[in-house]
């Protein structure tokens, strides 16, 4: 799979200029002396910081300390520092909130193999949440509307991952964002909720009709048969065969044939069972199948991760539906821009 991109490009407005605080939460201001920060959510989760010797001030940014865009999911904890005497720069590093969820394990409980969970998707995400993050993380509150039933995670997944495959299995996402505090009082929190997905597609669509600049890409070499190979030795070895189909899903009937036929094999020696085998050869074919991959240049656009945006190409009439994976946010020079992926690989 591939991935496709939407940027836009605009000054740095008020609702995105960077807030530091002291590791408590209370407020510092705003940060006015960074040469340049780039944030990542989706993929890597994680910022930088670059200041010149002149913003360097201990009393301002240090270890544990908070940067953050209030009501929004930009932020993380200042826990690594560079500097360069040859480059004359202090370049602070950390997780985002996002990352900082990758950073725990859900574990199964003693004496089973899985944890399992149901009820409102917030009442579930405040279960794994917990305590893991002191004070700094807490579950929305209320009801969310979507119902989880019976849910089994896999086994020693992280935080992220989990909640994440947990809830688009519900057509939901995560909703992550920073709230500040009371001036004088409490510091601020990271709030995790569930949302359902918003399809962005009908209304962001791009296309010739837009008169923006876009390639669009029909890859069609991709495999189609995935040989699954499990535990066991010889003829006893455990075998699955995974095929596309012609809607793109994946069965155990064998569509394409000859020339059209892409094999690859997938060996997965320690699988825990045939199930598991299974589920996984399902995910990694569709990493290997055929894509469709559209890159396009977009105005004002504010989606989260885990919403659609789609396009159109008029010359082939090729279509594309994609959840947003990955935002990237670069504030420069008082230039602020933020770069959007859609799901695949680079």
């Amino acid at each position: 799979m591939a991935v496709s991109g939407y940027r836009t490009l605009t000054d740095a407005p008020e609702q995105l200029k960077f807030t530091v605080s002291f590791p408590d939460g209370k407020e510092i201001g705003y940060i006015k002396d960074a040469d340049s920060i780039d944030m990542d959510l989706g993929d890597t989760d994680d910022f930088e910081m670059q200041l010149g010797e002149a913003g360097w001030d201990p009393g301002k940014y240090n270890y544990g300390y908070r940067i953050f865009i209030p009501g929004t999911e930009y932020g993380g904890l200042l826990e690594d520092c560079k500097t360069s005497t040859k480059d004359g720069t202090v370049t602070w590093m950390g997780y985002t909130w996002r990352g900082l969820l990758a950073q725990k394990i859900i574990q199964p409980p003693v004496g089973q193999t899985h944890l399992t969970v149901s009820g409102d998707a917030n009442s579930v995400i405040q279960e794994i949440i917990g305590s893991r993050f002191g004070s700094l993380f807490v579950a929305d509150i209320g009801q969310s509307g979507i119902q989880i039933k019976n849910y089994q995670f896999d086994r020693y997944c992280t935080v992220l991952s989990g909640l994440e495959k947990m809830l688009a299995s519900q057509g939901a996402r995560l909703k992550i964002y920073y709230q500040q505090g009371t001036p004088g009082g409490a510091g601020g929190t990271v709030h995790i909720g569930a949302v359902k997905v918003t399809d962005w597609s009908s209304e962001l669509e791009c296309s010739q009709d837009g008169k923006l600049n876009f390639t669009a890409r029909d890859y069609r070499r991709g495999t189609n048969h995935l040989i699954c190979a499990g535990e066991g030795e010889g003829e006893d070895r455990t075998i699955i065969h995974l095929y596309v189909q012609e809607d793109g899903s994946i069965g155990d009937t064998q569509f394409y044939f000859g020339l059209d036929e892409r094999e690859t094999l997938y060996s997965y020696t320690s699988v825990e069972s045939d199930e598991q085998l299974r589920k996984d050869g399902i995910e990694r074919l569709t990493e290997l199948m055929n894509y469709k991959q559209l890159d396009a240049t977009l105005d004002d656009v504010d989606v989260d991760i885990g919403d659609i945006v789609g396009g159109r190409d008029r010359i082939t009439g090729m279509t594309l539906q994609k959840p947003v994976v990955n935002k990237i946010l670069k504030v420069q020079g008082g230039k602020a821009s933020v770069e959007y992926k859609l799901k695949g690989e680079d």
